[in-house]
């Protein structure tokens, strides 16, 4: 069989380099670095001066709802899109303008880009063929990546015969086995079950760290940025809206915005004028808002719903000046909807925006984690702070 040229999901080592690496680069340089990148259509849409620095085998999830840029983003650092301003470094060296095939990754989309003439066992060794590796070293990288996904007895099938999971299964297993220290994933396991998708999701980040991949995966599913990353990047509107690991997400969200993103269920909101501190909005956790005796609490609700879960049960409740109030509590909740409830919320557990801009005034417990909330590289280079949109009043 004559060898094989590259293709979509991976590209060969590069023999030569569009831009210099320093001789001098810092041991903790950035692996990828992206400064003030922008890409519109029309002056709209796409990303606007985003910046970040992803350093050598992280794990980064670009997360946001649909259309705020991130796959935008994603096709940026591929090489797929050239930028009409910012740069875009990889290892040192200036990759702006260099197409795909020389920046020495691996890519995962969302549809699989699979060789319909190829079996699974020649699509998922696809890219190490282009590099030569030796025969013995496919061998074993093959057998690591059929057990990792489940795809033991259908090496020798044809895309065509396989189902949709399996096929983004094969896609994926061919990105993790080619080499490239630099693997960019576009949603990947969008078209896995639930059960395969928790199962498949352990396996990348244990092959991630026993490969010291640098990973940068987009998705819109808060579970998989959550759970995956060590750095988590979410957007809005085609920018940045806050970067830092998921528990400084989750505890000390810098926007309205962030804290209704993330979070399953959501920060509730209540209008601060109700708790004695009007022009601001207070948030809370359902894990951290207390249930009390009607009027014993800081407000008085009504109980809507109760939803068990097995280990636990959310209490759904109703207030004139709250959004999203639900408290998680153990076991059965033995509250029938239609109940007077207190609620107490703790004054270090409540986060507190600005009501008309949206953004934080201060985290749970003074501030706590304030160093994490930062919105651009710690490298010490400049990266604009996220601009939100259009200050707007609080709807509560």
């Amino acid at each position: 069989m004559p060898e094989p040229q590259p293709a979509p999901g991976t590209a060969p080592a590069p023999t030569s380099t569009p831009g210099d690496a320093p001789a001098d680069l810092p041991v903790d340089a950035p692996f990828v670095e992206a400064a003030g990148l922008t890409r519109q259509w029309n002056g709209a849409g796409g990303v606007a001066d985003v910046s970040l620095a992803i350093p050598r085998g992280g794990f980064v999830s670009i997360l946001g709802p649909s259309g705020c840029g991130k796959s935008t983003l994603l096709r940026l650092l591929a090489g797929l899109e050239t930028p009409q301003a910012g740069s875009i470094r990889i290892d040192g060296r200036d990759m702006t303008h260099a197409p795909a095939a020389a920046r020495g990754l691996s890519m995962v989309f969302q549809s699989y880009a699979l060789f319909p003439h190829l079996s699974v066992a020649e699509n998922i060794l696809f890219g190490m063929r282009v590099r030569r590796a030796p025969r013995a070293e496919r061998a074993a990288r093959l057998a690591e990546a059929v057990a990792m996904l489940g795809l033991e007895g259908l090496e020798r099938r044809r895309p065509a015969e396989l189902s949709g999971g399996q096929r983004q299964r094969v896609a994926l297993a061919r990105a993790v086995v080619s080499g490239h220290p630099l693997c960019l994933m576009d949603e990947p396991l969008s078209n896995l079950d639930a059960k395969l998708r928790h199962s498949v999701r352990r396996d990348i980040k244990a092959l991630q760290r026993r490969l010291g991949l640098t990973v940068v995966y987009v998705t819109h599913d808060q579970t998989e940025a959550m759970s995956l990353s060590d750095i988590v990047v979410l957007m809005r509107a085609g920018r940045v809206e806050q970067i830092a690991p998921p528990a400084a997400l989750y505890a000390a969200p810098v926007s309205i915005f962030a804290a209704e993103f993330v979070g399953e269920p959501p920060m509730a909101m209540v209008q601060g004028a109700a708790l004695g501190m009007p022009g601001r909005v207070v948030g809370i956790r359902p894990e951290k808002l207390r249930l009390a005796a009607p009027g014993a609490g800081d407000l008085t609700g009504r109980v809507v719903d109760v939803e068990f879960l097995g280990a636990g049960s959310r209490v759904v409740i109703e207030h004139a000046a709250a959004r999203g109030l639900v408290a998680s509590v153990a076991g059965a909740a033995g509250l029938a909807p239609g109940t007077e409830i207190g609620l107490c919320l703790p004054e270090d557990d409540r986060v507190l925006f600005d009501a008309l801009t949206g953004r934080a005034e201060r985290g749970p417990q003074q501030d706590r984690g304030a160093q994490d909330r930062q919105t651009g590289p710690r490298d010490g280079r400049k990266a604009p702070s996220p601009q939100p949109p259009e200050p707007q009043q609080s709807n509560l």
